[in-house]
């Protein structure tokens, strides 16, 4: 199969029809389209190579790239054979059409306001932006890191060019009345890009919300598994696995997906199915049985680690050994198993958890790569999203760039844009090709010395992430920049909300 060099890793228009005829649009031999066009809102389409191998990392000499890959070794190993991953060209493509309420009061911009001492300040301001990771460097799990609240309240607007009230009632969309600070003035553009997932965008942006006491907009936030809508152009009839609860149906759902079968589904029909299965009253009630005895899926995916991994195991491996994606059959041999998509391949995650990082859904993918390799005696094919992968970070642009029109009516990017993560393996190796600035913490995955040694952070190492945003401040807008609004140096001519 063909191999992608750094040349072809750019931007360019493929044929509309998501499954054309011709042979640029040809599915492959692995059911899913060899090119995959992604639709814009002007008739184009767009399409992103995928920069990791789809062979499985269970094969001799790339463990190195399942488990701690390196700017060298992925140089070195391209991994898009044939395959390109669809991201959505518009973010939030179905938040028009659901009516979404926005979870955050929209901020005014007091940059008109401002008098003519500080406009080259303000022109700094919207040429830079921060893209945080979440867990390890703003919260672990649902305990915000306190570093991380002040690193928050300076880029909201609590910095000389900003002011800040006292706190406020604030309702999000679920209802919840918590209070929070309410900001004015000059906001920095910043955006949340996770490898975590597994509830819908409005839901995690809410409980961050509460988590960190800062409002977060779904328009700021992408998740792992948020690129992954564009699938739904492609595959009608998915197995969509992983989440708490039956949360992850309401995520495939919402993206678009026609049919979206959970697994406590094919347990309600048949229970001998997984030996191992947990099934509860509660899922009894939730779980949408039909006969699957004829029904051909099209596509696995996986968003989020798994809570009954051992049933998702089982049903995984029926299905990638079945005849054409039909459970209770085999397939012939040699015959190619259907697409598998994983949100992302991180193998660990920082928690609250006093010790070591725990496993995150990286580890579950390299189990179902074993178990594919030991049963049928072949690597399994399967496609990544998520950071580092490419796709992610054009994805991330098109957000960030919406983001600054919804913020100062500009849609364009920043120039300087500070990658603020704890996992060189993603974060950092991410950032680096794609040419952001990049600043590695010590509050999460990373533990070691002055910088790591395979993906090193080109701007810095720094103890948490409210250091490194006030090393970033300092380089864009120079070392004497308040991080604190006073208002007896204001030059906006208002003055504090009480």
């Amino acid at each position: 199969m063909p191999r992608f060099e750094d040349a072809d890793f750019g931007v360019e228009a493929a044929p509309r029809d998501p499954r054309p005829s011709d042979a640029q649009g040809a599915l492959s031999p692995h059911g899913r389209p060899s090119v995959q066009p992604i639709p814009d809102e002007n008739g184009g389409t767009i399409e992103i190579p995928a920069s990791r191998s789809s062979i499985s990392g269970t094969s001799a000499m790339m463990h190195h790239l399942s488990l701690q890959p390196s700017m060298r070794d992925r140089r070195g190993s391209r991994n898009s054979f044939g395959t390109s991953l669809p991201i959505p060209r518009s973010p939030r493509l179905s938040r028009a059409s659901r009516g979404e309420r926005p979870s955050v009061l929209r901020r005014d911009i007091l940059a008109g306001q401002l008098q003519s001492l500080q406009e080259d300040k303000v022109a700094k301001v919207k040429n830079m932006a921060f893209a945080f990771d979440i867990d390890g460097v703003l919260a672990h799990g649902n305990k915000a890191i306190e570093e991380a609240k002040i690193a928050l309240r300076i880029l909201n607007g609590d910095n000389e060019l900003g002011m800040v009230s006292r706190s406020a009632p604030i309702n999000n969309h679920q209802s919840m009345k918590w209070l929070a600070n309410v900001y004015t003035g000059i906001q920095f553009p910043y955006i949340l890009l996770t490898n975590g997932g597994g509830k819908t965008e409005e839901a995690r942006c809410a409980q961050l919300t509460e988590v960190l006491g800062h409002p977060i907009s779904t328009d700021q936030f992408i998740q792992s598994h948020t690129p992954m809508q564009a699938l739904a152009e492609y595959y009608d009839n998915v197995l969509v696995l992983g989440g708490e609860g039956f949360k992850i149906r309401d995520v495939a759902e919402q993206y678009g997906f026609k049919n979206v079968i959970h697994p406590k589904d094919i347990v309600a029909w048949d229970p001998t199915i997984s030996p191992c299965a947990v099934f509860t009253e509660e899922d009894k009630k939730l779980a949408r049985p039909r006969d699957f005895s004829n029904f051909k899926f099209d596509a696995i995916l996986y968003f989020a680690e798994s809570y009954d991994q051992m049933t998702d195991y089982q049903l995984i491996s029926d299905l990638l050994n079945s005849d054409n994606g039909q459970l209770l059959t085999r397939a012939k041999k040699g015959q190619d198993h259907i697409p598998i998509y994983f949100s992302q391949g991180d193998l660990l995650c920082p928690t609250e958890h006093k010790g070591p990082p725990r496993l995150h859904l990286g580890a579950i993918r390299l189990a179902v790569e074993a178990h594919y390799k030991a049963v049928s005696g072949r690597d399994l094919e399967r496609t990544l999203y998520g950071k580092p992968e490419r796709a992610t970070y054009v994805y991330a642009d098109e957000v960030l760039a919406a983001w600054m029109e919804e913020l100062y009516g500009e849609k364009r990017l920043p120039k300087n844009i500070y990658m603020v993560g704890d996992n060189p393996a993603s974060d950092i190796i991410g950032g680096n090709m794609y040419g952001w600035n990049t600043c590695l913490v010590r509050t999460g995955v990373f533990q070691g010395g002055e910088n790591d040694e395979l993906n090193p952070a080109n701007f810095g190492v720094f103890p948490n992430v409210l250091e490194a945003v006030k090393a970033a401040l300092a380089k864009e807008l120079g070392p004497e920049f308040k991080l604190k609004w006073d208002p007896k140096n204001a030059n906006t001519g208002g003055s504090a909300i009480e």
